[in-house]
């Protein structure tokens, strides 16, 4: 080997000595995947995060399967409206709803990475809903054309493909017995949430325990503004687009 080629040998070796330690630390392959789920992590619990549907209720609008991504940063400095379709973290009123439960090590790990990708079932037990009256709100139905009233005013609910029966003058709110689609007058606590799915032929959801009888406090399920996780504003999969404003309030 030649006098200069030797020079330039050591002087890579003297390089490579001097690096950082930090930048060993850091450029190292597990610390890189470390780095990976924090940034991950940061992005999810902050800004934005996918989910799974795991159920009808919201159909058309959401299919089973699909992944719909979470704008976490949107209730920062506002409050959930009329018409916005929610992700939340589902209270004790709401666990008959498919609790999470967890039967083996290898399941935990794999809620774990599905918690933190949004990709398969995760460790929160949350719910996909459309807020319809906020607090301090009167949420009522039907009108004599079998539309919800939110403070006496009509609702225009397009997003409404399969809806309970309702036929005026023959099941309606004052035939008997009734249609299970009518409710009567409920004021929302301060705090709270009144969510319905949009399949309201097919959802479990706010009005749910209370259809067929009389509406109370007891059988009204609200969601709770702490429990809120953000709005869905896109679809990133099987068919990607953003979704439209349906806001009403």
């Amino acid at each position: 080997m030649s006098e200069s080629g030797a020079a330039a040998g050591h002087g890579g070796d003297r390089a490579r000595a001097k690096k950082p330690r930090w930048r060993r630390i850091v450029g190292h392959p597990v610390s890189q995947l470390v780095i990976a789920f924090v940034v991950v992590a940061l992005i999810q619990a902050f800004l934005v995060k996918p989910y799974v549907v795991p159920s009808l209720s919201m159909a058309p609008t959401f299919q089973v399967g699909d992944r719909i991504i979470v704008d976490r940063a949107v209730y920062v400095f506002s409050a959930p409206q009329p018409g916005d379709a929610i992700v939340f973290n589902a209270s004790s009123t709401w666990e008959a709803e498919n609790p999470v439960t967890i039967d083996s090590p290898i399941e935990g790990v794999v809620r774990f990475i599905g918690e933190f990708t949004g990709f398969g079932p995760g460790l929160s037990h949350t719910l996909t809903k459309r807020v319809v009256a906020g607090p301090g709100q009167t949420v009522a139905c039907c009108t004599t054309d079998g539309r919800i009233t939110v403070d006496g005013v009509p609702v225009d609910e397009p997003y409404i493909v399969s809806d309970i029966p309702f036929e005026q003058g023959v099941y309606d709110c004052e035939t008997v017995p009734r249609s299970t689609r009518c409710f009567d007058p409920f004021t929302v606590p301060e705090g709270q949430y009144f969510v319905l799915g949009d399949n309201r032929a097919n959802s479990s959801d706010s009005i749910a325990m209370c259809r067929g009888g009389t509406t109370t406090a007891s059988c009204v399920r609200t969601v709770r503004r702490e429990d809120v996780v953000g709005r869905v504003f896109a679809i990133a999969w099987p068919n990607p687009h953003f979704l439209p404003d349906e806001s009403h309030g």
